[in-house]
């Protein structure tokens, strides 16, 4: 008998309605939204988003370039934050899942190098790019890097609709503690999905917390068990998500190794290939 794939849920399985990623990552991180230093955001986070891409209600969907290993999937690339800060919107409560509610969003952490909302943007760009070239259709949850993007729960609607085989969910750390360095996998305690969903989700957790070992990064020393990854309760992304889904802290902006490595395009590009690595070996 064929073995039926991790992630293979039917349509009907990933039907939803309320759903959000979200928020901060960690209580340590930079609480108020953080706009990059004059001239520290990434060349690539300024680039449109391509030309092939279409909007997807809320999203922008990216075809896939030939088939290969993940021909017929379809997976959401949430880049955390917005490009831009606005008061008005990010302050706005919008539903987080388990009886919470979280501000809309905000532009993310920065340090002297970079700012986290273009990181990621650059990261999510490139990520797109190597599930694309294995024949995935990839969901953006934000068009571009200069504007206001998605409310949290918007971001992880779009995934939903999308009918998503899975979510990955791209953000930096803001942490001010000396000691704290290190990536860690944010996973939820309680799903939409149901069990089945925090059970592949954990799987593809554990997949990640391992492309970034090998991409050169230590897992935290802060937050998580011995392979990195975190179960929480109040991200709004990982709480309304009915597919499988994690929140990737890539390092912690705030501590000098940490931040060498994210300004660096080469490490960068490791954490996408570990990323592509993971989402191919969750959906075989």
């Amino acid at each position: 008998m064929t073995r039926r794939p991790l992630f293979a849920l039917s349509a009907a399985t990933l039907v939803m309605t309320a759903a959000g990623v979200g928020g901060a990552a960690t209580p340590t991180a930079s609480a108020a939204p953080t706009t990059a230093p004059a001239g520290a955001a990434l060349t690539a986070a300024r680039r449109p988003a391509p030309a092939y891409a279409t909007p997807s209600r809320g999203g922008v969907r990216l075809r896939p370039t030939k088939s290969g290993a993940l021909s017929g999937r379809i997976v959401v690339v949430d880049p955390g934050h917005n490009g831009v800060h606005s008061r008005r919107i990010n302050t706005r409560l919008v539903p987080a899942g388990n009886g919470r509610r979280k501000a809309c969003n905000t532009s993310g952490t920065a340090n002297a190098r970079q700012s986290e909302h273009a990181l990621v943007w650059a990261v999510a760009t490139d990520l797109a790019a190597q599930l694309r070239a294995k024949g995935a259709t990839v969901v953006l949850t934000r068009p571009n890097d200069r504007g206001v993007g998605p409310c949290v729960d918007e971001r992880a609607e779009i995934g939903n609709r999308a009918g998503a085989d899975l979510v990955v969910s791209l953000h930096a750390d803001g942490n001010t503690s000396r000691r704290a360095r290190g990536f860690h996998v944010i996973t939820a305690a309680r799903m939409k999905g149901g069990p089945e969903a925090v059970s592949q989700s954990n799987a593809l957790a554990t997949h990640v917390a391992a492309g970034m070992r090998r991409a050169g990064m230590p897992r935290s020393t802060y937050l998580g068990d011995r392979r990195g990854i975190d179960v929480r309760s109040d991200i709004a992304g990982l709480n309304l998500s009915r597919p499988p889904a994690v929140m990737l802290e890539m390092g912690n902006m705030r501590h000098p190794a940490d931040a060498a490595l994210l300004a660096r395009a080469p490490f960068r590009h490791k954490v996408a290939q570990g990323l592509t690595n993971a989402v191919v070996t969750s959906l075989r």
